[in-house]
């Protein structure tokens, strides 16, 4: 609620003020003057010149979220695929060279296959939860980075940190993680000695399903870069889509632990369920890394992945009869969504193709919102009810 807070505001404010300023004056020439010394000698700074830069709705914003992660500084952007582009722009250079793990998002994985291949930074791609491939698949003086999820999307496979550090330090390569399915009220991985945490602030901080917004956090010098760079890229966060991400991170930890919990009450419930085939969640005892994310993260979090015991229709129509949830491709808000991965992020590969990244046609992600999970409960029961039994286990 208050960490990382200025207790007086402007104009005497209970809220951070929206700051819609794309231009900052000086009284006369000696106050410019004073303004460029500071800047020039990296004195700290209570004012901008010009919006590129910085805005008090902004800074507010930032001090929030690197008090939240336990972090030196952090940066915003606009979305979270503006923060991880921005974050490999600004420090890789040609030749080098990025391991992730392969069940990262999707649209991450294409920046860097594609995107950076261009510039001649390589990826390597390791199985997720394989700490023995992910290192033989360094290259040592050219790998950089690291990089992976915590808990993964779809299936919610949970990194083991403080090795992956380890790994990182090693090879004197940075290690990033990408928390936004955990946030740091169930996770603080830089307490694990990650470099880099990254978030799409659009899910659980914002909360509300109507801004986006990305986040880094770090150390002071790493980011203090990555503002530098911010400058000269223009990819600056709107002081009004600060200030709704900043509104959204004073009730973040009650909507999570609410998450936590119906999201744990609805997988118990799924996995007894005998229309269902598999059901991935870290905090089910049957979850591949169940032990890891029990010691490592305080609250499981809010997505429960499923596979509906039936094929792509059978699954759709499941989908199509649920009344609580919405269906979208996003999670973290008060309302649940719920999308069939093959169609909303897979949708232009075949049912093959599909499968060669893991997903089946009857996976389906189900984001929990701040409903009751009684609610939520019934409503999946009397869909499941219409699934066909021939095709259940």
């Amino acid at each position: 609620m208050h960490g990382g807070a200025d207790r007086a505001k402007g104009f005497h404010s209970m809220t951070t003020p929206i700051v819609q300023s794309a231009t900052y004056t000086f009284a006369d020439t000696a106050a410019l003057i004073e303004f460029l010394d500071a800047k020039i000698y990296g004195r700290e700074l209570d004012r901008e010149e010009y919006a590129r830069y910085g805005n008090p709705s902004i800074w507010a914003l930032e001090r929030r979220l690197a008090h939240l992660e336990g972090a030196a500084d952090a940066i915003v952007y606009p979305s979270g695929m503006s923060a991880v582009t921005s974050l490999f722009l600004t420090v890789l250079r040609p030749g080098n060279h990025i391991v992730m793990t392969d069940d990262c998002y999707r649209r991450t994985r294409q920046f860097c296959l594609s995107t950076l291949k261009k510039f001649g930074i390589e990826t390597s791609i390791a199985p997720m939860g394989d700490l023995d491939a992910l290192e033989a698949a360094i290259v040592p003086k050219k790998t950089r980075f690291l990089f992976t999820e915590t808990p993964t999307n779809p299936y919610l496979r949970v990194a083991d940190l403080k090795r992956l550090a380890e790994l990182g330090k090693r090879y004197r390569a940075m290690t990033l993680l990408d928390s936004t399915f955990a946030t740091p009220v169930n996770l603080r991985p830089l307490e694990y000695g990650i470099d880099f945490v990254m978030h799409s602030a659009t899910k659980y901080f914002a909360g509300h399903n109507d801004v986006l917004g990305g986040v880094i956090a770090g150390d002071a010098s790493r980011i203090r870069a990555l503002k530098d760079a911010r400058g000269i890229f223009g990819n600056v966060i709107d002081p009004h889509q600060a200030f709704l991400i900043e509104r959204g991170l004073k009730t973040l930890a009650v909507r999570v632990r609410q998450q936590n919990q119906s999201a744990l009450q609805v997988a118990h419930y799924l996995q007894q369920h005998p229309k269902i085939e598999r059901v991935h969640y870290p905090g089910l005892s049957s979850h591949p890394d169940h032990a890891l994310a029990a010691a490592q993260m305080s609250g499981f979090g809010g997505v429960v992945s499923f596979e509906v015991a039936g094929d792509i229709h059978a699954t759709s129509a499941f989908i199509d009869r649920l009344r609580i949830p919405y269906i979208a491709p996003s999670l973290g808000g008060v309302e649940s969504l719920v999308e069939q991965p093959a169609y909303v992020s897979y949708y232009d590969l075949s049912s093959d193709e599909r499968l060669e990244f893991g997903i089946r046609d009857n996976l389906v992600r189900f984001a929990l919102g701040i409903e009751d999970a009684v609610d939520i409960i019934a409503d999946l029961q009397a869909s499941l009810a219409q699934v066909p039994a021939v095709n259940s286990r």
